[in-house]
């Protein structure tokens, strides 16, 4: 038999947190290639964090990025409340930058997947 390795709490969190910022990077990539202007990652307000947030035409858009094994796994990542906090982020994110108050506002989603291009879901939550 083989011995099974045992990660530390720290060092889970520490390959955790590299997965996110890679599968981020992947949507960064992807996103910019289908036209999309990519203005901040990882924002943080009081409200909450948003992944990537991203500019096309006149819509500003809070991009949520999960790392799944599979597509269904990924879909059922994003709770309500999850939802809430990024709609309060983005409108935070709105109202400090003068320039895209006009703008109509849209949470993306996108699921990285292991050996596959990420999935793009455009307009996946309306508050």
């Amino acid at each position: 038999m083989f011995k099974q390795s045992r990660l530390t709490p720290l060092q889970k969190k520490l390959a955790a947190e590299r997965k996110g910022r890679w599968a981020e990077t992947l949507a960064v990539m992807l996103l910019t290639l289908k036209g999309y202007r990519i203005l901040a990652r990882r924002f943080r307000s009081s409200a909450g964090e948003i992944d990537i947030i991203a500019a096309k035409r006149r819509t500003l858009i809070a991009v949520e990025v999960k790392a799944r094994p599979t597509m269904e796994a990924g879909m059922y990542a994003l709770s309500a409340a999850q939802q809430q906090r990024i709609w309060a982020s983005l409108v935070s994110y709105a109202q400090s930058h003068p320039r895209y108050q006009d703008y109509d506002l849209r949470l993306d989603f996108v699921v990285a997947r292991p050996r596959s291009l990420p999935y793009h879901l455009p307009d996946a939550s309306r508050p």
